[in-house]
């Protein structure tokens, strides 16, 4: 293998630095395997230029335990603790781990300088000779050993890109696959995991998936919901089905599936009128309700389809979180609150006491909306000025509806959204479990609580 001088080293790194080529191609240019080339620019980062300044340091024990004890404490790689260390290899620090698990603290005393003790002649030794370097073994010897790092790394490469972090089962996997090419003990070296759990995940390949059945059950509740749900909520729905499993093994099989919930997207902004003192805010962020028509929540959102804005007007019960009823036009006039409002009195009884909040738009500010709701002994209640938080839970409702409809799928025309709409408040009122309704959705909530009633 060709040694470099410093300031070779130096250009290499600083080439890489400059951020116009690769690894691979600067690795080429200068003949290096492109991982000591990356063990050099680490160095470099950690210590300059100091990095490729030769030191014959003698390590002591002490010295070698510390920085295994870093290694494991702060849990990083051989090769990241070699950089930082700034040892001349990362071989260097992988041969005090294996001799430190193997043979001890007395191995890692440094070896006695001076002339070994001659053997008797008849004595054979039980080592391989030394390879001369420069010498067509020892060239054989480096090229089998790029050759085994090439078509590791390239299969970790291509694993890392599909699922990102790289398990121990996975660095198994490579070194199973590849162990007919190479000897099994270097690539176990390499992939830097124990003989012990390379063997034991070979031990397992063969067997049959335990969680096959439970794994074909997770992926049905995420396509029925649509890919709405998380691991949580999927770990109720399976609950509800009878199904008694930990929410981290639900978290992790839908992470080998690859399937993820979706991102919560930013949300549009309610529509405002102007600021008036007509109610005081009695709700006072008390979001929680002791029997249905007890407290409502209300407020009126815009967003854009086919270039034309609608204007939804939703009325929330804060007791399951249930959408009472709602409408929806492409102007935001009082009919719009007033017919949401007679559709909603249909569900009142003369024996409730119900309280609505709002925020403080022109709607609820007009004596028609006022009127209704004195007529019928309801209390009104309104966010204070500019604040958001006091009307929390129906934003809540608006961000989870845009990213779980309006957000996810697809409308030919402005008749197809509606008709989507009403699917999706049917959805979330019966079908959407929730964690704090003990995994049931609004409506079976209800139900529950009357019939325990």
């Amino acid at each position: 293998m060709a040694k470099f001088t410093n300031e070779e080293k130096i250009s290499a790194v600083k080439q890489y630095l400059k951020g116009n080529d690769g690894y691979q191609t600067i690795a080429q240019e200068i003949g290096v395997h492109f991982s000591k080339l990356q063990f050099w620019v680490r160095k470099y980062e950690y210590h300059d230029e100091k990095a490729f300044s030769k030191s014959y340091t003698n390590y002591s024990v002490q010295y070698k335990l510390d920085v295994l004890k870093y290694m494991n404490e702060k849990g990083t790689s051989i090769f990241e603790t070699a950089a930082i260390f700034n040892l001349p290899s990362d071989s260097t620090l992988w041969k005090w781990q294996h001799l430190f698990k193997t043979q001890g603290l007395a191995a890692l005393k440094p070896k006695k300088k001076g002339r070994l003790p001659m053997k008797n002649e008849n004595q054979k030794s039980s080592k391989k000779p030394a390879l001369v370097e420069g010498s067509l073994e020892a060239l054989k010897a480096e090229n089998d050993r790029l050759r085994m790092e090439n078509a590791y790394f390239k299969k970790v490469e291509c694993l890392s890109s599909k699922q990102g972090k790289i398990t121990k089962q996975d660095k198994a996997q490579v070194v199973y696959e590849l162990r007919n090419a190479f000897p099994v003990k270097a690539l176990i070296q390499l992939a830097e995991i124990p003989r012990s759990t390379y063997y034991y995940w070979v031990k397992n390949f063969g067997r049959p998936d335990p969680d096959a059945e439970l794994k074909v059950l997770i992926k049905s509740v995420f396509d029925v919901h649509e890919g709405r749900f998380g691991y949580r909520r999927i770990r109720d729905e399976l609950r509800n089905r009878g199904h008694k499993v930990n929410h981290k093994k639900v978290q992790r099989i839908m992470k080998e599936l690859g399937l993820k919930c979706l991102v919560r997207m930013k949300k549009y902004r309610s529509y405002k009128g102007t600021v008036g003192k007509i109610a005081p805010n009695i709700l006072d962020r008390d979001f929680k309700a002791k029997k249905p028509n007890e407290k409502w929540v209300t407020d009126i959102t815009e967003f854009k389809l086919f270039g034309e804005k609608l204007y939804l007007s939703p009325v929330l019960d804060l007791f399951n979180g249930e959408i009472i009823t709602y409408t929806i036009g492409s102007r935001p006039a009082y009919s719009l609150v007033s017919t949401m409002l007679n559709q909603a009195f249909e569900r009142l009884t003369d024996e409730d006491k119900l309280l609505i909040h709002s925020d403080q738009g022109w709607h609820y500010q007009m004596k028609q909306y006022r009127n209704a709701l004195s007529e019928r002994r309801i209390t009104q209640s309104m966010s204070r000025k500019g604040n958001c938080y006091d009307n929390a839970v129906m934003e809540n409702f608006f961000g989870i509806m845009k990213s779980e409809l309006l957000y996810l799928k697809e409308f030919e025309s402005i008749e197809h959204f509606k008709q989507e709409l009403a699917k999706y408040i049917d959805y979330y009122n019966n079908k959407r479990i929730k964690a704090k309704l003990k995994g049931m959705s609004p409506v079976q909530y209800r139900t529950h609580t009357h019939r325990a009633a």
